[in-house]
């Protein structure tokens, strides 16, 4: 089979997309008797993970290690979670990984990220890389990637987003990301405000709890930032080209993670600010075009949409800005739509192609009851949304697309 049939195979393998166990996945890995020997930093959170794991990425590539990086979900290819020094590897690596999972399994059932984690450490150890950096998928404490023990963890940010799997609070919530923590190993947590399970969690199992604003900090200067760690200054570094100033805490977690590491994965400082200073990332702010702008944004949840907001206000414009906006039913649109009521003059929105999308009557009462007067169009699809929206605008004008990552990648996919 090819690529294509692959993935169209292990999406009907198992009855739910999400399920959430460690049990299946280690059998299988038991079975693989998989050889996982290099060091492991593994990146949760609510919202800041994909962007601190290019960050991570990055810095190690530029010291001259053979760095893999494992993310989710991708845009446009499969191949885009599976990296080796920030190259997405071919069809027929991971083809190969997936008949080996095959032959394994047996009667066990996998979710499509499931398959996913686990050929992307088959690739990983054949490849023989220096070091890996993985994304949690969801939570944390009982996500496939939590079955590889991690060398040093870190926890972004703790906000409401998967509630109906993570819990109604932050607390709850709080107590399963921290789950990627482990005994006598560096756990970074990336919040101003930490959960008090999380703090527990670390004390409970002897994990070197390093928080933000408390163990290490950022300085902020006009082209650059200063790295600190107990007040005490360590490096000056220059602001990463990923775009909004979320992404100053993004960095600076970075940078407490390769200090962690220091002993395993020793690094130059030349190396450290080539790495932040080259480190991308699609659909974070990230303006692809311009006169008028055109902006991507994966925002989907209130921590992130309260982030694109401040991000809008900080890049004002003299024109309208019209939102092509579609989202999934189980997050909280409310909480989305009224972090950018007032930065939205236009909404244009529709609906996702996909079994988990909010519904076009959904979207736009829940935009109508935070702003009875907002000015909304409906469309079939969103890539039909967004061409309207590029008729409409003017030069001083801007679009931006957010509300999911499939919204976004819609898009992606047409102006590519």
């Amino acid at each position: 089979m090819n690529l294509t049939d692959w993935l169209g195979y292990i999406e009907s393998t198992h009855p739910s997309t999400i399920d959430l166990t460690l049990e299946r996945i280690r059998i299988v890995l038991e079975r693989l008797n998989l050889n996982v020997s290099f060091p492991i930093i593994s990146v949760g959170g609510t919202n800041g993970k994909g962007s601190t794991c290019s960050i991570l990425e990055s810095i190690y590539k530029e010291a001259g290690y053979k760095v893999a990086c494992y993310t989710s979900p991708h845009f446009l290819h499969f191949n885009e979670r599976i990296k080796i020094q920030g190259v997405a590897v071919s069809d027929e690596l991971i083809c190969e990984a997936f008949s080996k999972i095959e032959s394994a399994r047996e009667e066990v059932t996998l979710t499509y990220f499931e398959y996913g984690t686990i050929a992307a450490m088959i690739i990983f150890s054949e490849a023989d890389v220096d070091v890996a950096v993985l994304e949690v998928g969801l939570g944390g404490r009982l996500d496939a990637v939590n079955v590889f023990d991690a060398d040093c963890a870190v926890v972004t940010t703790v906000d409401l987003d998967h509630m109906d799997y993570l819990g109604h609070t932050r607390e709850a919530i709080g107590f399963e990301k921290a789950g990627i923590y482990r005994t006598e190993k560096t756990a970074i947590f990336g919040d101003l405000d930490p959960p008090q399970s999380l703090i527990k969690h670390c004390e409970s199992i002897r994990a070197n709890l390093k928080i933000i604003g408390k163990d290490f900090d950022y300085k902020t200067h006009h082209d650059s930032f200063d790295f600190l760690i107990e007040s005490s200054f360590v490096m000056n570094v220059p602001m990463p080209k990923l775009q909004g100033d979320f992404q100053l805490a993004n960095a600076t977690n970075a940078l407490m993670a390769v200090t962690a590491m220091e002993d395993k994965l020793p690094l130059t400082e030349l190396s450290i600010q080539k790495g932040i200073s080259l480190a991308l990332l699609p659909g974070r702010f990230q303006e692809v075009k311009k006169m008028p702008s055109l902006i991507f944004d994966v925002a989907h949840n209130p921590q992130a949409a309260r982030s694109l907001s401040h991000n809008l206000k900080a890049h004002a414009i003299s024109g309208k800005t019209i939102a092509v906006f579609s989202i999934l039913k189980d997050k909280d649109i409310l909480g989305v739509i009224t972090a950018l009521n007032f930065d939205i003059n236009d909404w244009f929105i529709a609906e996702i192609q996909n079994e988990r999308a909010a519904s076009i009557e959904t979207i736009s009462n829940a935009i109508q009851k935070i702003n009875p007067s907002a000015h909304i169009k409906s469309f079939k699809n969103i890539q039909e949304a967004y061409q309207f929206a590029s008729n409409e605008v003017t030069r001083n004008d801007r679009i931006i697309v957010f509300g999911s990552f499939f919204t976004v990648a819609d898009i992606m996919k047409l102006i590519s």
